[in-house]
């Protein structure tokens, strides 16, 4: 669903779609499902325009607060639906491009993608799974569009004092649990390229070497295709599992490295349909954690170009 484009707001104001890549960005990182940020920002975009108000003095603030409320009750209906959701929930993998991208000639800031790679991967997603709505909400405001505590506050319907707790208490839930130092892209992808080609190899040992011996596995196929009812812990069960799936369907698939999150992917296609994205958590040069997502609903943004800050 995309937001509405040119024309003016209540009171003679002007079009707002200029944020969309902005609100795109808060929504999807609260949300973790493109098709549900974007019905967020769609929603935001369609109140704006109902505003019978002309004195709001940051148009930008105003989308930022409801776009936030929104995602807020969004997720707390999700929390419910998701007791439902056959075998583990992944975040929906994307193309994302940091805004200037799409336009010809224009880069965007060169340390953008780099940012994008850390407050965006599957990994910080899913230790976002584990904060409360609000924290949520409070620690991407605050760590990743560096909000003001006041204007958090505001946002969330909180004293000051109360914001900032909150966004402290997110902070060290979600470091605590974060890679000492993010991997750069060049090591993330020859890493990538490694565990490709040991798996390509059967080769247990090499796959054992680049595992952590905690690392976990989770495999998303939403009860659509086949995939690993629960989450996989330790070396030894992991290299077993990944390399059962390699030797059953290998013949079967093609792999290629892409981009998905801001980081270094493994896209792999049934004939010409993508049939998984599996991104890796690496700290330290060594895997952590594997995250596969099979469902195909959650595949679809994952080599279409998302533009979001």
């Amino acid at each position: 669903m995309t937001a509405p484009h040119s024309p003016p707001g209540p009171g003679g104001r002007t079009d707002v779609t200029a944020h969309r890549p902005r609100l795109l960005g808060l929504a999807y990182r609260m949300l973790g499902d493109m098709d549900d940020a974007e019905d967020v920002v769609q929603e935001a975009y369609l109140r704006w325009h109902r505003d019978p108000r002309d004195d709001i003095r940051s148009a930008e603030a105003w989308l930022v607060t409801v776009v936030s409320r929104l995602a807020i009750d969004r997720l707390r209906r999700a929390a419910t639906e998701r007791t439902t959701y056959v075998g583990p929930w992944l975040p929906e993998p994307i193309a994302a491009e940091a805004p200037g991208a799409e336009v010809p000639g224009v880069e965007p800031p060169p340390d953008r993608n780099v940012e994008l790679a850390s407050d965006l991967s599957v990994a910080l997603l899913v230790l976002l799974e584990r904060l409360a709505p609000e924290e949520r909400a409070a620690f991407l405001l605050r760590e990743v569009f560096g909000t003001d505590y006041g204007e958090i506050a505001r946002i969330l319907n909180r004293r000051p004092a109360a914001a900032r707790q909150m966004v402290h208490r997110a902070r060290e839930r979600v470091h605590a649990d974060r890679p000492r130092v993010a991997a750069a892209a060049e090591t993330h992808e020859a890493v990538l390229e490694r565990f490709l080609a040991a798996l390509g190899a059967d080769d247990a040992p090499a796959l054992l070497a680049l595992l952590s011996p905690e690392v976990v596995l989770a495999s998303d196929g939403g009860g659509r295709v086949t995939a690993a009812r629960n989450r996989i812990a330790g070396a030894d069960r992991v290299v077993r599992f990944l390399l059962g799936v390699a030797r059953k369907y290998g013949a079967e698939t093609t792999h290629r490295i892409g981009r998905v999150n801001g980081a270094p992917a493994l896209l792999t296609y049934e004939g010409e349909r993508l049939s998984s994205v599996t991104t890796l958590d690496i700290d330290d040069g060594r895997i952590r954690a594997v995250y596969s997502v099979r469902n195909p609903d959650k595949l679809r943004h994952a080599t279409a170009g998302v533009v979001i800050e």
